[in-house]
């Protein structure tokens, strides 16, 4: 007859771990059998035995052995110790772990790292970044309790996932006096920011294999988007118009432009290249997706429309968002879309999941509504405006530095003539807690040298601290 085994080998009980101790017991014997170190016919002490030698009671050692019965463990007999009845598998094979890879369109959208060209790291002074501080923490956090109590009937479930009709109604209004755009609240949609509007209408609006343009630089969260879609991707180059028409091959389906202010490079497009990119869209049957990119922030010159305002052929998608007014991270947007791409485009939001959230939809409303989103606007234009002309006149002192002033936004682009490398200054600003990105990760043709540096937190003392660095190097 086989000995039994000596089960403070196989169970270690304690009143540190979360489980009863016959649970313990219980499966510290099963991952034996499990690995093979209790065989098929081993044997295990009585229970009086095993509850001396772990110093538990008999009832706990009784209990887990049940358990072990019950799962047709161990064999359970009058008068004979329990004995393992598992089949004999020996020690656990070491098997090759599969190696899974993403489709060609998972890799393909992976190719885009957004988070070295938008400056991730939570460091100061990043291009496309609000400043938190200014957020009106206490105005929103009104405006959203009020939202919470409502009863909103079937807008809380599935019903509007275009988004909510009081937002779209007030949106109509801004867009009309703000960016001379005419349309029926029918036409909006409420999105996830422009980055769900981008990847929404690049899979409505395009098949795998078709064309989309793109300004270069440019942003990489377009690229990302039609990527996604599996597009293949055209350059434009970009000038001191701003996008280049020229350079648009006529097979195009997609061109996506940011013709109110160019991001990063802070470029307002002139009226001539407006007009010839509606002209060239119109007769190709591209559509252009018009991401009106920091279009609330404009210090210089005279106010121009939306691209969208003049397209008379519904040719342009107009796309906007509340992250630089509020917080990107509300992820709250919205595109205006031709009254023929209405219906595919609310389904598809619908199916994709896309939609924003209700009580978030219902604050910007009465934020907007109010009043009160226009005040905000307001005071955080004048602090961005300040603190823009600050950095680019500090960058222009450094040598082979040029900053232009800029026009709007939040950021601004530093170019470098050749005494200066991307690398040795982004490690030379992020040594002192600083995250601009390099203007070359905005790049796909064009060669360019720089920094695109954010300017929404910049006070005088970082601004300080950022031109030192630089001028160390």
């Amino acid at each position: 007859m086989t000995k039994p085994l000596s089960i403070p080998l196989m169970c270690h009980p304690s009143a540190k771990r979360p489980e009863a101790l016959a649970v313990q017991v219980y499966r510290d014997l099963l991952e034996a059998v499990r690995t093979g170190r209790l065989g098929d016919g081993s044997r295990l002490p009585s229970s009086r035995a095993a509850a001396q030698a772990l110093g538990l009671s008999r009832s706990t050692i009784n209990l887990a052995y049940e358990l072990l019965r019950a799962e047709g463990v161990i064999e359970v007999r009058q008068g004979a110790a329990p004995r393992v009845i598992a089949p004999v598998t020996g020690p656990p094979r070491k098997t090759a772990k599969a190696v899974r890879i993403p489709s060609q369109r998972g890799r393909q959208l992976g190719e885009v790292r957004r988070d070295s060209a938008t400056a991730q790291a939570l460091g100061r002074m990043a291009p496309g970044e609000p400043s938190e501080a200014l957020f009106p923490a206490d105005e929103w956090a009104r405006a959203l309790r009020r939202a919470a109590r409502r009863q909103h009937g079937p807008v809380s479930s599935y019903a509007t996932p275009h988004g909510l009709p009081e937002l779209r109604r007030v949106l109509a209004g801004r867009l009309a006096t703000d960016r001379g755009l005419a349309v029926d609240p029918e036409q909006i949609l409420i999105t996830t920011g422009t980055q769900g509007s981008l990847a929404l209408a690049a899979q409505v609006l395009s098949d795998a294999g078709d064309r989309a343009a793109l300004e270069d630089p440019g942003y990489p969260g377009a690229r990302a988007a039609f990527l996604g879609a599996g597009l293949h991707l055209h350059a434009m180059p970009v000038d001191a118009e701003g996008a280049r028409p020229d350079a648009v091959p006529k097979d195009t389906r997609l061109i996506y432009l940011t013709p109110s202010n160019q991001y990063p490079m802070g470029i307002r497009m002139s009226h001539a290249r407006r007009v010839a990119f509606l002209n060239m869209a119109q007769q190709t049957g591209a559509l252009i997706l018009e991401d009106d990119y920091d279009s609330e922030f404009l210090w210089r010159g005279r106010e121009i429309a939306a691209l969208a305002a003049e397209a008379s052929a519904g040719q342009v998608i107009y796309m906007g968002s509340a992250s630089k007014v509020l917080m990107p991270a509300l992820r709250l947007g919205w595109m205006v879309v031709p009254p023929d791409l209405v219906d595919p485009l609310r389904t598809a939001q619908r199916n994709l999941g896309l939609m924003a959230n209700l009580h978030a939809q219902h604050a910007l409303a009465d934020m907007m509504h109010t009043g009160r989103y226009r005040a905000q606007l307001k005071r955080i234009a004048r602090v961005y405006e300040g603190r823009g002309r600050a950095l680019a006149q500090a960058l222009s002192s450094l040598d082979g530095v040029s900053a232009s002033q800029p026009d709007g936004g939040v950021q601004v682009t530093a170019l470098f003539d050749g005494r200066l490398t991307e690398d040795a200054a982004l490690a030379a600003v992020s040594a002192q807690g600083f995250q601009p990105a390099k203007l070359s990760d905005y790049c796909s043709d064009v060669a360019n040298c720089g920094l695109v540096i954010g300017f929404a937190d910049a006070t005088p003392e970082r601004i300080a601290a950022f031109v030192d660095a630089l001028r160390a190097l």
